[in-house]
């Protein structure tokens, strides 16, 4: 995971973790030298944060989820597996007899608060990186972006395609236009040259749907050269 990050997140640098789980990402990020923002709502989760890093003033914990507006919004728990619950109201339903997904129940709904990426970086700064994995909620996340920053990653998922594609799309309006992906949990980049918006949606449509999940690197022309990053041969990777 750290090789997967070092090209993109400097010492010193900012990073957003939105959909932190329980902390592992924004380890990784700290062992690279940045501060991070660790946005997460599921109140279990974010006890683990808390004492995961409790005397670490360079990571910030917020409790909400992100989306595209401010305010409260109703959130989807997996109590067995707190790992794939989302925001998202069509998740799951598109996971629902989905082969790979067949033992997977939301079996409890709660009330939490959203916050915006725009709110984030009025209130936190100008992130170098954000990683966002929301299961399926990840267009609502973008939505709330409303100006160029450098790299981002946002996860994607074969059930829930067309989430990815208007990704895609709003990446490409603020200004993003280099893309590259890692697929499952190989962290490393699937190509070894990155592409155009069009030929990553063209990608993401034609992986088979064992391929299940992974995510998308975007890059801004602030970026500069495109970072080079472990590269390896895509396999079929475990759930999201």
């Amino acid at each position: 995971m750290d090789n997967l990050y070092a090209p993109f997140v400097r010492p010193g640098d900012l990073v957003f973790d939105v959909g932190a789980h329980v902390g592992d990402h924004t380890g990784s990020f700290r062992r690279l030298g940045a501060r991070v923002v660790a946005v997460e709502p599921q109140p279990v989760c974010t006890w683990a944060i808390r004492a995961i890093y409790a005397t670490d003033r360079e990571v910030t914990l917020v409790q909400a989820a992100c989306g595209a507006h401010r305010g409260t919004i109703r959130f989807n728990v997996n109590s067995a597996n707190p790992t794939v619950s989302t925001a998202s109201a069509h998740f799951p339903q598109a996971a629902d007899g989905a082969a790979g997904w067949e033992d997977e129940i939301w079996d409890t709904r709660i009330e939490v608060r959203s916050v915006t990426l725009d709110a984030l970086i009025q209130e936190y700064g100008v992130p170098a990186f954000v990683k966002i994995d929301v299961e399926g909620f990840e267009d609502a996340v973008l939505a709330g972006l409303n100006r160029p920053l450098r790299a981002l990653s946002f996860e994607f998922t074969t059930i829930e395609r067309p989430v990815a594609q208007r990704c895609l799309d709003r990446l490409t309006a603020l200004g993003f236009h280099r893309f590259n992906l890692a697929l499952g949990d190989t962290m490393s980049l699937a190509f070894p040259q990155w592409v155009s918006a069009r030929d990553m949606a063209a990608h993401l449509l034609s992986l088979p749907h064992h391929a299940n999940s992974g995510d998308v690197y975007c890059l801004s022309p602030t970026a500069g050269q495109a970072p080079r990053a472990p590269v390896t041969r895509w396999r079929p990777g475990p759930r999201a």
